[in-house]
C-alpha cells in the first residue's frame, strides 16, 4: 500500500454557520498512533464522526488504504478495517459482556452468532486480554462500573479486527491503575498485530507516552502538529488548548 493508511484532505462540516471542521488534512501512516487533541468544541469528535460516515462532510474527501471512501457506508468502512469508541459507551444493555463481544466477531451475522454459533472461547479470550473475569463476561452492561464500560468498549472494537481504531476519550472515568492497563493493551496489539490509533484525550499525562504525532485542533481547525512535547511547548496551543 503506497501512501497514509487514512488521509483527510481539506475535511469541511458546517452546520448551519457554525463551522464545526474547517479544512481539515492530515494522514495517518500503518502503525502510527496520532493524538488529535484540543479544547471542548474543537471538532475532535465530529472528525471521528465523519470518519466513521456518521456525519456527511459538506466538503472535502477521506481515503482508506488508497481509496476513496468519502461516500462509502458506515457498515463497509468497519468491513475495510475503521472501528471506533464513544465518549459514552453505547453497548447492547439487553446482552451480556460476553455477547457484546461476539457481535463485534461477526456484526453481519448478529442473529445466526448469538443464537447458534457462539464462540464462546474466543469471546472469553478477547475479554480477558482488557481486563475482564471468567465471571464478568456472563454478567449484563448495566451491572458494569464505567472503567468497565470503556473496556468492553475496548473488547468490542478489538472483536472487529480493525486496521484502524479511533479511540475517544478511552480513559475518561477510568482509575489510574485502568489507564495503564488500558495503555499497555494499546501498546501490546501495536506491537502485535501492528494496529493504528487515532485517540482523542484530554488525559495528557495517558496520552504522551502512547502517541508518535499529535494534531491539535481549535475552532475546527488544526493549529499545530509534531511530537507530544513540540506541541505542548507551541504558544498558540499553549493560548488555545492550556489557556496560557
Amino acid at each position: 500500500m503506497a501512501g497514509p493508511l487514512l488521509e483527510v484532505r481539506d475535511l469541511r462540516k458546517s452546520f448551519g454557520g457554525i463551522h464545526a471542521v474547517q479544512g481539515l488534512s492530515f494522514g495517518v501512516d500503518e502503525g502510527e498512533t496520532l493524538g488529535l487533541i484540543g479544547p471542548n468544541g474543537a471538532g475532535k469528535t465530529t472528525v471521528f464522526n465523519l470518519i466513521m460516515a456518521e456525519l456527511k462532510p459538506t466538503g472535502g474527501e477521506i481515503w482508506f488504504r488508497g481509496e476513496n471512501i468519502t461516500r462509502v457506508p458506515t457498515h463497509e468502512r468497519v468491513k475495510r478495517g475503521i472501528a471506533r469508541t464513544y465518549q459514552v459507551p453505547q453497548p447492547f444493555g439487553e446482552m451480556s459482556v460476553g455477547a457484546n463481544i461476539r457481535v463485534g466477531m461477526a456484526p453481519d451475522d448478529l442473529w445466526k452468532l448469538v443464537t447458534e454459533g457462539a464462540d464462546h472461547a474466543a469471546e472469553a479470550e478477547i475479554g480477558r486480554s482488557v481486563g475482564f473475569s471468567d465471571e464478568q463476561i456472563d454478567t449484563l452492561p448495566s451491572e458494569l462500573a464505567m472503567g468497565d464500560l470503556r473496556r468492553l468498549e475496548m473488547a468490542r472494537n478489538v472483536a472487529v479486527s480493525p486496521a484502524l481504531l479511533l479511540l475517544d476519550e478511552v480513559f475518561a472515568g477510568l482509575t489510574l491503575r485502568e489507564i495503564a492497563h488500558i495503555s499497555e493493551l494499546l501498546v501490546e496489539k501495536k506491537r502485535k498485530d501492528g494496529l493504528t490509533y487515532i485517540i482523542v484525550s484530554h488525559d495528557l499525562r495517558a496520552l504522551a507516552p502512547l502517541v508518535d504525532r499529535v494534531i491539535v485542533m481549535s475552532f475546527g481547525a488544526a493549529i499545530a502538529q509534531g511530537t507530544f512535547d513540540e506541541v505542548v511547548r507551541d504558544a498558540a496551543v499553549r493560548e488555545a488548548y492550556l489557556g496560557q
